[in-house]
């Protein structure tokens, strides 16, 4: 397969019209007029060199049974390049090869030996080697749970007993591929801001459910992040005050509610025998009286965390995703219940969406990470319109 090199090497101002073909192709010539504001002529313009280049491509006539000609869509190749996208866990990292849209190719899992930087990397070089299977990558992609600064160092990483580790610079000279390395969560909004649910929003918000409760949220079309991106600090965030205690002694707080740790311990002291998170959810849906209430506890503090991110953000989707989304799931009505009655009653719901909740979402957004910066270049976030970064005051 041809490598292309870098979009941020070839364009100058056709580069906004070659992310929006990226983002929402295949499109008409009309469509992408209307999405850029801009004339039929000023986007030939723009469009000229990138068909001559090959960046972006005519793939034909499209009849969507409406009356008149057909229309003609714009696209891009998506496999002109591949990227590996990593999720680091605390004894294993999910790797997956994508394609120029996110789209997964392929999937490995392999354990990590150790914890030490020097023992993680390597397993994420033999993990690389593995997926790419001796093709070029555009880039490389790792999200985390933890504080990371400029995508590169990783600033704490307490499953891991990390601090202030230059990840991002030691994957990158074992592979020499470029890499980026940001808070898995992050990872997980850039994938759907660019390419999954919120693509066409210019405001929503992220909930993930698993081993913590992240949350994530898009506004004016960027990403909201800070240095203090990564503590966790809406697993704190009060639901219950009459809850079970987390394990930094809140009461009630979204970690003691919903994170999976949390759920199975409570529901193993209740049944009196060890219960895994599934095992939990299991017994819930087979009817299991402590089961139920602990999950229906888990869906009205759930409710509660949705109904203030709704009052706070106005988000014009909500996406519920992660490992744990199953809770979300199965507690869909005490949820939806609990989340109308903290919120105005003459306000919107926001559709909410709930993602698969499999390992390979997690990938895509990291891959996200190294597709924004292939496309973008390491700083040209701001380039296009709509697809920088956003900072907190």
């Amino acid at each position: 397969m041809a490598a292309t090199p870098a979009w941020t090497d070839r364009l100058d101002a056709s580069l906004p019209v070659a992310i929006e073909v990226l983002r929402h192709g295949p499109i008409s010539r009309a469509e992408l007029a209307r999405r850029m504001q801009m004339s039929a002529g000023s986007l030939s313009r723009l469009t000229a060199p990138l068909i001559e280049q090959g960046l972006i491509v005519d793939i034909g006539e499209h009849n969507d049974g409406r009356v008149g000609r057909p229309t003609r869509l714009l696209d891009i190749e998506p496999t002109s390049r591949l990227f590996v996208g990593i999720k680091l866990r605390e004894d294993e990292a999910v790797g997956a090869l994508t394609d120029l849209r996110g789209r997964v190719l392929d999937q490995l899992t392999v354990p990590l030996p150790g914890r030490t930087p020097d023992e993680v990397v390597g397993t994420l070089v033999e993990l690389i080697d593995l997926l790419r299977d001796g093709f070029a990558v555009g880039g490389v992609g790792i999200g985390l749970g933890g504080r990371v600064h400029n995508r590169s160092h990783v600033m704490s990483a307490r499953f891991l007993g990390w601090s202030d580790v230059p990840l991002a610079e030691l994957v990158t000279e074992r592979t020499g591929f470029p890499t980026h390395v940001d808070n898995d969560v992050i990872a997980f909004t850039e994938y759907e801001r660019w390419f999954g649910a919120g693509r066409n929003d210019d405001r929503f918000a992220v909930i993930t459910l698993g081993i913590g409760t992240g949350f994530g949220l898009v506004a004016n079309g960027g990403l909201i992040v800070d240095e203090d991106y990564g503590l966790g600090l809406v697993g704190h965030w009060p639901l219950d005050p009459t809850g079970p205690l987390c394990e930094e002694g809140h009461r009630g707080c979204a970690a003691s509610l919903l994170n999976s740790d949390s759920i199975a311990r409570r529901a193993s002291i209740a049944v009196g025998r060890e219960l895994s998170f599934d095992d939990v959810l299991d017994a819930a849906e087979n009817g299991q009286p402590a089961a139920i209430q602990i999950v229906r506890e888990a869906g009205r503090g759930l409710g509660i965390l949705t109904a203030a991110i709704c009052n706070l953000t106005l988000p014009q989707h909500l996406i519920i995703g992660g490992e744990g989304v199953r809770l979300a799931v199965l507690a869909q009505v005490d949820m939806t219940q609990s989340l109308s009655e903290h919120r105005n009653p003459l306000a919107r719901t926001p559709p909410i969406i709930y993602t698969d909740g499999d390992n390979a979402e997690w990938c895509r957004g990291a891959a996200a990470l190294a597709i924004q910066s292939f496309v973008l270049g390491a700083t040209g976030a701001s380039r296009a319109s709509g697809t920088g970064r956003m900072r907190t005051a």
